[in-house]
This record gives structure tokens, sequence and C-alpha cells, in this order.
């Protein structure tokens, strides 16, 4: 078992509040990742699951027990750190096993834990090598494995990517998906990418200055963010937000152009938001907004464009077949129907 509830956490450092009440309940074998700017206190917020900081008001308990005052030994978690933290004298295999060693457990019990997650993750032939002898990955791994043997009830890793390179990022966000079906264990994950978030969660959390501002699947929060910092959070390029009227089944954007909407009647709305995937170019004249290329940035498979919209400001539009020579020219936008976000003046979703 591994379900983890907070009930309305505070964490003070002295005069500063950085964990405002937080109320929130991950499942046992749930994929659980706190995303959020730098000092949002998603790190913090994973401390204190830990055991490593102390809660200073509210409660945290796992499978259903009261865990607050206990100590990190007592919770049944093994965190794996930004840093591998492997001893550089040991072996892969004696690293795996140390903790159990020093909690006394006999070594045929280590021997056979150790062996286990090696099989897992693919690291028996490495068990009498050094540290030094591996690549990044592969001690990333390693100090993954040392937590495997622990067999808890729950996995916390902060940012355990961070360290790693591009390509090296993508093959580890694969391992660690592959171990969450493999084993079925509760994991919350700390991590500032987003890509890490979307590809890896089951339900993302997403955190502003120690408060939550949405909870939900990676699904619900790209197409259905309840305010607008997930909208813009979420999502790579991120979301455009343009000001915007509303009224009689319409938006009209300053010093642009009028256009139809099917989402609610938009009373309030003060803001338009639209992703760059959902804009299709038209010709200028009659668009409902129209902008002049500026940047052109070929990725292969897509395009972005980054486009001067005048009153409405800076535009990104993502598409997939535009000229080069589209540089410097003014082009029309149209905005699908179904994929519009209005924000009232307190930056909520309507």
């Amino acid at each position: 078992m591994g379900s983890i509830t907070l009930q309305k956490v505070e964490k003070w450092f002295g005069q500063l509040q950085v964990i405002k009440g937080v109320d929130l309940e991950i499942h046992d074998g749930e994929f659980v990742i706190f995303v959020g700017p730098s000092g949002c206190g998603k790190s913090t917020l994973l401390r204190l699951i830990s055991g490593l900081e102390e809660v200073s008001r509210g409660a945290i308990l796992i499978d259903g027990h009261d865990v607050t005052a206990a100590v990190p030994s007592e919770r049944k978690l093994s965190m794996v750190f930004q840093s591998y933290a492997l001893y550089p004298h040991m072996t892969v295999g004696e690293n795996m096993g140390f903790g159990l060693k020093t909690a006394g457990h006999p070594k045929s019990e280590i021997a056979r834990r150790v062996a286990d997650a090696a099989r897992i993750l693919k690291l028996e032939d490495y068990l009498d090598r050094k540290p030094k002898q591996l690549s990044g990955g592969q001690r990333q791994r390693v100090a993954i494995g040392r937590a495997i043997t622990r067999e808890p009830s729950g996995f916390l890793f902060d940012e355990p990517l961070s360290n790693l390179d591009a390509a090296l990022r993508v093959e580890m966000r694969f391992e660690i998906a592959k171990l969450h079906e493999t084993l079925g264990t509760t994991i919350i994950y700390v991590t500032h990418d987003q890509v890490e978030a979307m590809t890896l969660a089951d339900k993302i959390v997403v955190l502003k200055d120690g408060d939550i501002m949405q909870v939900g699947s990676p699904r619900t929060l790209y197409e259905k963010p309840q305010n607008l910092f997930v909208a813009q959070f979420i999502g790579s390029p991120k979301m455009n937000i343009l000001p915007c009227t509303t009224g009689g089944g319409e938006y009209r954007l300053p010093g642009h152009g009028n256009g139809p909407f099917d989402r609610g009647d938009g009373k309030g709305a003060v803001k338009l938001g639209i992703r760059p995937e959902h804009i299709d170019l038209t010709e200028p004249e009659g668009a409902v907004c129209r902008g002049r290329v500026e940047v052109l940035e070929y990725l292969g498979a897509d395009t972005y464009l980054y486009l001067d919209c005048g009153e409405v400001g800076q535009l990104i539009v993502r598409t997939d077949d535009v000229p080069d020579d589209i540089r410097g020219k003014t082009v029309g936008l149209a905005f699908e129907p179904k994929r519009l976000h209005f924000f009232d003046a307190a930056d909520q979703a309507i």
C-alpha cells in the first residue's frame, strides 16, 4: 500500500511561509508529479512527505496512519535525489545493498533484493563495477536500484534527471516509466521540466508560491486549465494570451476583428487564450487577427512562427508547412472556436 494524504499542510521558515495549507490525496500506485517554477515549494513539499523537514501545521497520513511526527525511517518511503550520492569505493552491488546492510538484514536477503533490482534496471553486468566506471544514466539507475532494494511503499524523486544530458533524460524517462509499470508502487516526482511531467504522470500537481494551482491528468491540465497560470505554464510553446471583450456569442480583439466561440457565454472575459497549434494561417483580408512574421524557427516536423500582431502583442503559431520566404510578410490568423479559452480579471478560467 502507498496512499498518501496531506491535510492543510503548512511550512514556515521563521516569518516566511513557503507551503500554504496544502490539501492533497495521492492514491496507492499513482504516479504524481509536482511541477512549478523555481521557488514554488515543490521540493519542500516532497521533503515534508519524506520527513526530512518538519511540518509547521497540518498532518501527513500514509496508508491512513498519521506520520506527521514520524522520522523518515518509519515512513517506509525511499528517496532518489538529484545527485547520485554513491559511495565511490563501493561496487554497484555494495552501493545498492548498503542501506539494507546497515539495517541489519541477512546477507542472503540483501543478495536477493540487489539481484531483483539489478534485473529490473538491467544492471546485472555492472554489479562489480565502481561508480567511476559508469555513465551518468547508469549511476542514476544505481541510485534508483538502491531505493528499490528497500521495497518501500512509495518512491520520492527529487529532480533525478536534471544532471543528465538531453539524450540520457529521454532514456531515463523511459526507464522510470517502465519501473512504475513493473512495480506498481506509488511515485511522487518533483521536476521543473513540464515534458517530464506530461509524459510520466498519472496526475500533475501545479504549484505556485506554496499554493496548489490545479491538480489533474496531463490532458485535463492542457485542455482545461482552471486559471491563467496553469494555461501558460503547461504547454510548449506556451499558450498565447490576448486582450479581448465578448458579447453576442463573439469575441473582439482590439485593433483587429471579431470571431465566434462556443464555450459558454464568455461573460466577464478580459483575456483570450489560444494554443499555437490551434491557429491556422489565412489571407490577411477579413481575418480575425493579422500579424507580421518576425521570426521563423524550423524544427523539422514543426515550424514556430513568431508574429507581431500590434495591439494584441506577440503571437506564436505552430505549423508544419510554410514557405521559407514567409519571414517579414503579413498573414491572417484563424482561431479554432472550440479551442478558445477565456479568463476574467482575476485570471480565472471562464
